[in-house]
């Protein structure tokens, strides 16, 4: 079965993101658990943490298909000490709230080497980064998105996550989430070969690791490794890749999160993609 959702707003209170996402026909969904945009915020409140398990519960959300977003701020491969530590304290707390909230899933992404330090030195920080962070906290997957390769980003390609990956202690508790519109500026083709691509995938990292996708369409060509999403079918993706990933039992039981600029259209995509995956199982 296929969970399909959208990064809905946490405006008001965590609380209020499953209301939003049942508001859209969503099964899944994504947050931010404090603003994105700061480095600090205040800690969740006792009410707030009560009211979002209930409301989860009342609107049908598992855990296991929600999947929060850390701060775009957060580098955990960040070259210099100062911005490494501030990061990591960032992605700890992050961490602690989801564990509070009863979640099960972190997504983040993995960091830059911002032009001073070499690409394998990074990866490793991010790796080590990782593992403080779990080693203070209990029951968090933390997911690695891959990325466009804007700038001097990192995780565009298939082995960069699988070297972080391999550094991680507890694998039990490091995953990956695909984001369809990063894969293809990134330069993976899967409009030409799409069985390729994830053969080279599962060859690289392994659908075993594959605990999310972010499901988006391109504003920016295949392998301009410039992120600019857009919406379902309105992009240089198109539809007809959407309807084979929603026919793909390999992504079944894990969130599809809606990431495409247009909030209005969100459930009419929602409502598409499960007509779609629903198609596939008749």
């Amino acid at each position: 079965m296929k969970y399909i959702g959208a990064h809905v707003s946490a405006s008001g209170g965590v609380e209020l993101a499953p209301v939003n996402a049942h508001e859209i026909g969503a099964n899944a969904f994504a947050l931010f658990t404090k603003n994105q945009r700061q480095w600090v915020s205040k800690p969740l409140t006792e009410e707030s943490i009560r009211l979002f398990k209930e409301n989860c519960e009342k609107y049908g959300f598992k855990p296991e298909h929600i999947l929060p977003h850390d701060s775009y701020l957060i580098n955990l491969g960040h070259p210099e000490e100062e911005g490494l530590e501030k990061s990591r304290t960032a992605f700890l707390d992050e961490m602690q709230r989801c564990e509070a909230l009863g979640l099960k899933l972190l997504n983040f992404h993995p960091g830059s080497h911002l032009n001073k330090i070499g690409v394998e030195e990074c990866l490793s920080r991010i790796a080590e980064s990782i593992n403080m962070a779990l080693e203070k906290t209990a029951g968090v997957t933390a997911v690695i998105e891959n990325t466009a390769g804007q700038g001097s980003n990192l995780g565009n390609e298939f082995w960069h996550l699988k070297y972080i990956i391999d550094r991680v202690d507890d694998k039990s508790r490091v995953g990956v989430c695909l984001d369809t519109c990063h894969t293809f500026t990134a330069g993976y083709d899967f409009l030409t070969d799409y069985d390729r691509v994830f053969e080279e995938f599962d060859r690289e990292v392994g659908f075993g690791y594959l605990r999310g996708m972010h499901i988006n369409d391109s504003k920016k060509a295949l392998g301009s490794r410039v992120d600019r999403h857009d919406s379902i079918g309105m992009g240089l993706i198109g539809n007809a890749f959407f309807e084979r990933l929603m026919s793909d039992p390999r992504f079944d039981n894990m969130p599809l999160i809606l990431e495409t600029p247009d909030e209005s259209k969100w459930a009419e995509e929602i409502a598409w993609l499960r007509k779609l995956s629903v198609a596939a199982t008749v």
